[in-house]
């Protein structure tokens, strides 16, 4: 939506500024400069139509005694302090400031009423955008949210302007969801940065891990090449003690052969000396 400058003498038309309209906005004046009538709105509202007033009949006083008064609730701390309506709506919605050809400009919340027609056309007019800018129906849109914040905003000024009370209490509700929905997304991004960092943990774990899977198989192979050389070792001397058991006994057994032979020729020699 444009803002329109206070009277025709003010700068041409001027694109909105970005993060969305809040709501009907009037009042662009520079800064020091006498409010204008101008009213320009957000993409959410079209303009509005004054609301024309409507007499009441005044009825005869019954007869009877005079009923007093009911005492009036207390009223929201805004009221208690004596706050006019434009003040109110800036202290919720506060005004948008920039400078423009070295002068300040300042943009305020419309305080004039809504009427239904206007609550109708700005239904269709968030279903339009909810269509245009394709926000989806379910699950997390930033687009969707944008838009029923801008909507929610609008309905607290046109509630607002009705009922102070009523406003400040929808206002209550504004921060609170506001409040939920940060606290939500600081527990989601806390969350998602444990999980990341859960996650390059693991991986460097598993890095490791896989460091010292090899590191062991190597050692595995070099205890296996060790094994293997003492098993051939083992079986060389096997074989070479066993050559040498058998020459053992092979001269063992010579060496007895060899002494029954001796011990025979001396027993004869000794049994033909005997019998001489």
């Amino acid at each position: 939506a444009a803002l329109r400058a206070a009277d025709a003498g003010q700068p041409p038309q001027r694109e909105a500024l970005p993060g969305g309209e809040r709501g009907p906005r009037a009042r662009l004046r520079p800064d020091g400069a006498a409010r204008g009538p101008s009213r320009p709105h957000s993409a959410l509202c079209p303009p509005t139509q004054a609301r024309p007033l409507k007499g009441t009949p005044q009825t005869p006083p019954q007869p009877g005694p005079v009923p007093q008064p009911r005492p009036r609730p207390a009223a929201s701390a805004a009221a208690a302090e004596g706050r006019q309506p434009q003040e109110l709506l800036n202290a919720i919605l506060p005004p948008r400031e920039w400078e423009e050809d070295k002068q300040l400009w300042v943009q305020q919340v419309s305080s004039v009423p809504s009427t239904r027609l206007d609550v109708v056309q700005l239904q269709e007019q968030l279903d339009l955008r909810l269509q245009q800018r394709q926000a989806r129906e379910t699950g997390i849109c930033p687009v969707r949210r944008e838009l029923y914040s801008q909507c929610f905003d609008e309905l607290i000024r046109e509630i607002t302007i009705n009922c102070a009370e009523r406003g400040l209490l929808l206002l209550r509700v504004r921060d609170e969801i506001q409040m939920t929905i940060a606290a939500y997304q600081t527990l989601y991004e806390s969350s998602t940065a444990f999980g990341m960092r859960k996650a390059l943990q693991a991986e460097q774990g598993k890095h490791d891990m896989e460091k010292r899977i090899a590191e062991l198989e190597e050692e595995k192979r070099e205890l296996e090449r060790q094994v293997n050389e003492e098993k051939a070792k083992c079986e060389a001397i096997e074989k070479r003690e066993n050559e040498r058991r058998q020459i053992e006994e092979k001269k063992h057994t010579e060496e007895v052969q060899f002494l029954k032979r001796t011990n025979q020729q001396l027993k004869a020699q000794l049994e033909s000396i005997i019998s001489k």
